[in-house]
């Protein structure tokens, strides 16, 4: 007997996207933002949700933190487990959004096609942001040490040294960091998701 004979799909008696949105007073989206671990995604991903909650607008972050230590902590760092983790991902976001949440995912998604897995999932809600710092700022900081471990061998499969990281060729929106504040990314951001999530 397959699944599917024991789903009893109950969506058409739930309140409807549109109800949720309207409570809330916003569109759902779901803001993507990929870059090489410690370009500052968290942190923007932090700030940009802090902004969004002073304006009255229902956000939350999904980070690799959060996630890997929960609904994800039994995956590895293996393509096929990155590619798992992105699929579980992608498919919790596109549960929040359909209740009118804007959701930000701050994740390294190294490739075009695991990106493009989490857009397909998300439908014409998800958004693209590449936060754009180049490998050696990201090296420099090392805030969580795993550069210098994937240098020394210590750490396998590391996007930027060992694994490739393929970035966006037409993101939504490009956010350079170099020689820009946390304040000056976040803003411009601010200003580019604000418009999109606004009910008219």
């Amino acid at each position: 007997m397959t699944t599917e004979r024991h789903l009893h799909p109950v969506q058409d008696r739930l309140l409807q996207r549109a109800d949720k949105e309207a409570l809330l007073g916003q569109h759902g989206r779901v803001i993507w933002m990929t870059g090489l671990s410690g370009s500052g995604k968290s942190t923007i991903a932090i700030a940009l949700e802090r902004a969004l909650h002073e304006r009255g607008r229902y956000a939350m972050v999904l980070d690799g933190d959060n996630v890997r230590t929960g609904i994800n902590n039994n995956l590895g760092f293996s393509d096929a487990d990155r590619t798992e983790n992105v699929r579980r991902i992608a498919e919790v976001a596109r549960l929040s959004v359909s209740n009118g949440a804007v959701v930000i995912c701050c994740f390294v998604s190294p490739t075009i096609a695991i990106r493009e897995l989490a857009r397909m999932i998300i439908g014409e809600d998800f958004i693209e942001v590449f936060v754009d710092t180049p490998l050696e700022e990201c090296e420099r900081r090392d805030v969580k040490g795993l550069y210098a471990r994937a240098r020394s061998g210590e750490v396998k499969d590391f996007t930027g040294i060992s694994a490739p990281f393929e970035a966006p060729a037409l993101p939504d929106l490009r956010l350079p960091t170099i020689g820009r504040s946390e304040e000056e990314t976040t803003v411009e951001l601010l200003n580019f998701i604000l418009p999109r999530i606004a009910r008219t």
